[in-house]
């Protein structure tokens, strides 16, 4: 369950910093796949003649983990912290490869990602501060279809670095907040999720982002 919450939490930030750097957006790779397209055509206007995937896989995975979600505090100043010991170099180096993956996105597909996170801070209510499922459905299927947008390799990058500066404890304690059973459905819920991006996935990125000279980490 470390692993959803892990990776939804990177691609909010890396769509919240990327829209702040909006000259570095690249064009979408060309060799998109349906799902990816449909999302970008979607964001366009245009009525695509397929199915939209991603956001049918969203729905079920919401069916799974809204329980979970539900009875996550959200408000807990725990989620501000590191995930582990204080590295500053490593978590930079963890931030520039969620730049460099916002920088390959799709910026269409991304600004819809962060405008569904807009939209459901405004349905938050409870002790526990969850938004809508309505809302929590369309946050999961716009973030789906950002990491489709990207090559494999650049997420890998992104979840490989932040899992280099978590804890290895990290996980059991935060499954220890929640139902267990709950938690695992949505786990579950979360890899058939996964499954349906990764096939609907680009195959690579139209071009390289532009890197100002001196300004790479490590």
């Amino acid at each position: 369950m470390a692993k959803q919450g892990k990776l939804f939490t990177l691609l909010s930030l890396v769509a919240g910093t990327v829209l702040l750097r909006q000259t570095t957006f690249v064009p979408a790779s060309r060799s998109m796949k349906p799902a990816a397209a449909a999302g970008a055509a979607a964001m366009l206007g245009a009525s695509p003649a397929f199915a939209d995937q991603i956001g049918d896989a969203a729905k079920k995975l919401g069916d799974a983990s809204y329980s979970f979600a539900k009875e996550v505090d959200w408000n807990n100043g725990l989620y501000l912290q590191a995930p582990g010991a204080f590295k500053p170099l490593e978590a930079l180096k963890a931030i520039d490869k969620m730049i460099v993956m916002g920088a390959q996105a799709d910026p269409k597909l991304l600004k819809a990602a962060t405008d569904a996170h807009h939209k459901a801070i405004g349905s938050i209510s409870g002790p526990n501060g969850v938004t809508s499922k309505a809302d929590w459905d369309a946050v999961n299927a716009a973030l789906g279809r950002v990491i489709a947008s990207v090559p494999e390799s650049t997420v890998m990058d992104v979840y490989n670095s932040v899992k280099g500066i978590t804890d290895k404890k990290v996980p059991n304690y935060l499954m220890s907040l929640v139902d267990k059973a709950d938690a695992e459905k949505a786990y579950a819920g979360f890899l058939e999720f996964k499954d349906v991006v990764k096939a609907n996935q680009v195959i690579g990125a139209s071009s390289a982002a532009i890197v100002p000279s001196g300004d790479k980490i490590g």
